[in-house]
């Protein structure tokens, strides 16, 4: 017997509750619980009935992975792992603004020389894409539009005669299912219209790409099993008073994780940025004092950036910790043990962190960076010309050893760069650095960096907290 029941829906998480309240008791959100109406059916067991039963195959086959779609679009490419597989499910999220339509739409475009394609617009009409096509020099573009919000009337369409071999759905938060009475935008209506589309395009092996709405957190809006659904996530970032943009990979079922790709925003759209590190340190000034440049990895690409630091007198009892980005946590780390291990003075300054370009570093490798930066602000003397640094400091004071040395200094090395000041790798040696063109200098503890700038530090270690206390 099918009763009708009713059932509350945060809209940030997606639990589930019986009874309404202000507060979701899983994630803690304010009035994001929505009354969803359901059907209830009485659970049937498997019975007698029997089901078919399953083949197995070897893990080793002869059949061939398909070939991929590519765009043509370098950067759009790298980060989706080399193109687009047949039969896959992308997500692509972003702040609003940011850019999302945009590149999907350049990168639709370029396909469409060699397949047909299919850009499907919950949100505009199709006038207002093709005056976006116009502005970015796309209006000759084969692409087939179309505006619609009903999932049974886009499957209808994508399922009759030949299908589309790329589908962009923009955006997913808006579409919807008639079968249930909730809103576009709920957590129903979002997995389920996921669940529907990424059904066809397994079935009719196409490529097909949503695109999601980020809530203020910046996480993709709807439920987390969406993620789970698709086979690779990516997310558009960046600052807007910036013309970078970052296109990061963080699932990918079909190539790399983290791989990141870099536009620049113009007026004629996204430009793809080739070689990212020249561009970020265009305005790199060399002798000025409270800047460092960082060699970091981002996904399998080496990427160099400029990080800076201001540290001033504060007139407030609270000295003020500003973070641009960087982790606060990770930079409050490394002052603490600037302090307490090396004995500067900083707790009664202002502190200010900057990544230069937009970018955003999530990277344990910047500790070293950072600290050379806040040396060279509370010092005064700038760090040396044409020098990069990187590696991990621990709580104790030590520079620990980080991944892809070898990596970091060939990319600084076509740079430009002449000098490195990089972890002790404690045996290992530096592999195949280029050493003969680079002054390399290894270093174990903080306080060897420390001493390159003249600062006086009071060297704190274990041995030396012993014989204090003796």
């Amino acid at each position: 017997m099918v009763k009708n029941a009713s059932q509350y829906v945060c809209q940030d998480c997606g639990d589930i509750s019986a009874k309404w309240s202000g507060r979701c008791d899983n994630c803690g959100s304010w009035n994001t619980l929505i009354e969803e109406s359901v059907s209830e059916q009485a659970p049937k067991g498997l019975g007698s009935k029997q089901g078919s039963k399953i083949e197995f195959v070897p893990l080793q086959g002869k059949s061939k992975a398909p070939p991929r779609r590519v765009t043509g679009i370098s950067e759009f490419d790298r980060v989706c792992g080399g193109g687009l597989v047949p039969g896959s499910a992308l997500l692509v999220g972003g702040d609003p603004g940011i850019g999302k339509s945009t590149v999907l739409l350049q990168a639709v475009a370029s396909l469409a020389a060699n397949y047909p394609v299919a850009y499907i617009s919950g949100e505009e009409a199709v006038e207002q894409l093709r005056m976006r096509a116009e502005r970015l020099d796309l209006a000759k573009a084969n692409v087939q539009l179309a505006a619609a919000n009903s999932v049974r009337d886009i499957v209808t369409s994508l399922n009759s005669g030949d299908a589309p071999e790329v589908v962009i759905i923009d955006s997913i938060q808006t579409m919807f299912v008639d079968s249930l009475e909730s809103a576009p935008g709920s957590v129903s209506q979002v997995r389920t219209s996921a669940q529907e589309l990424i059904r066809l395009a397994k079935r009719r092996n196409f490529s097909v790409i949503l695109v999601g709405h980020v809530t203020k957190d910046g996480q993709i809006a709807g439920p987390r099993v969406m993620e789970h659904m698709v086979d690779t996530v990516l997310y558009f970032e960046g600052e807007r008073s910036h013309q970078f943009r970052i296109l990061r990979a963080v699932k990918n079922r079909y190539g790399p994780t983290d791989e990141i790709g870099v536009f620049e925003m113009t007026d004629k759209g996204l430009m793809e940025v080739a070689n990212p590190s020249a561009l970020f340190l265009s305005d790199h000034g060399r002798n000025v004092n409270g800047a460092s440049v960082f060699a970091g990895i981002e996904g399998t690409r080496p990427m160099l950036v400029e990080l800076q630091t201001l540290i001033a007198p504060s007139p407030l009892g609270t000295p003020r910790r500003a973070v641009v980005g960087w982790d606060a946590a990770r930079l409050a780390m490394v002052l603490a043990v600037l302090e307490s291990r090396c004995g500067l003075a900083i707790g009664a300054n202002d502190v200010y962190l900057n990544v230069a370009g937009g970018l955003r570093v999530s990277e344990p490798a910047a500790d070293l960076a950072v600290a050379a930066a806040l040396a060279s602000s509370l010092s005064g003397i700038a760090v040396p010309a044409e020098t990069v640094v990187f590696g991990e400091i621990g709580l104790s004071g030590e520079v620990r050893p980080v991944s892809h040395t070898d990596v970091r200094l060939k990319e600084a090395t076509k740079l430009g760069f002449t000098r490195a000041i990089v972890p002790k790798n404690r045996g290992k040696g530096l592999g195949t650095a280029p050493k003969s063109i680079m002054e390399i200098q290894e270093i174990e503890h903080l306080a060897d960096l420390l001493s390159l700038f003249h600062t006086p530090t009071r060297e704190v270690r274990s041995n030396d907290l012993g014989e204090s206390k003796g």
